[in-house]
């Protein structure tokens, strides 16, 4: 672990917008590794922790399920992942689910633009 700033679990909380509690539970369930404890007992973590952090809140916002972004959590620390194929195989089956939700956002979006750059009823062209 690095030697760098140590930051509270109040600190990262501010700093990656988890909340206490989700930390302390994704600890709890091993999706994030033990935070190392100052001599108080009180729980620090480093920037090194802050990266898998922002990877949990990016595939929780895409709606991918706690159980498979611990095996992509897993893979994060120790191995590239095209030496999981299965696991390889999810996050690109993942990113293609989330490029189609982009597509069909984009699509929408292009109507909009058209709607409000021609002054035109949302239902129907007048």
């Amino acid at each position: 672990m690095s030697s760098g700033a140590a930051f509270s679990i109040k600190e990262i909380s501010m700093m990656t917008a988890l909340t206490e509690d989700a930390l302390r539970y994704y600890e709890k369930i091993g999706l994030l590794p033990r935070a190392k404890r100052r001599e108080n007992g009180r729980r620090m973590y480093h920037k090194e922790d802050m990266q898998l952090m922002e990877l949990i809140i990016c595939l929780k916002k895409i709606g991918v399920p706690l159980k498979d972004i611990k095996e992509f959590a897993a893979l994060s620390y120790k191995e590239d992942i095209l030496s999981a194929p299965e696991v390889y195989d999810k996050v690109q089956a993942y990113r293609r689910k989330l490029q189609d939700q982009i597509d069909h956002l984009q699509k929408i979006l292009g109507i909009l633009d058209y709607k409000i750059a021609n002054k035109k009823s949302l239902l129907k062209d007048s």
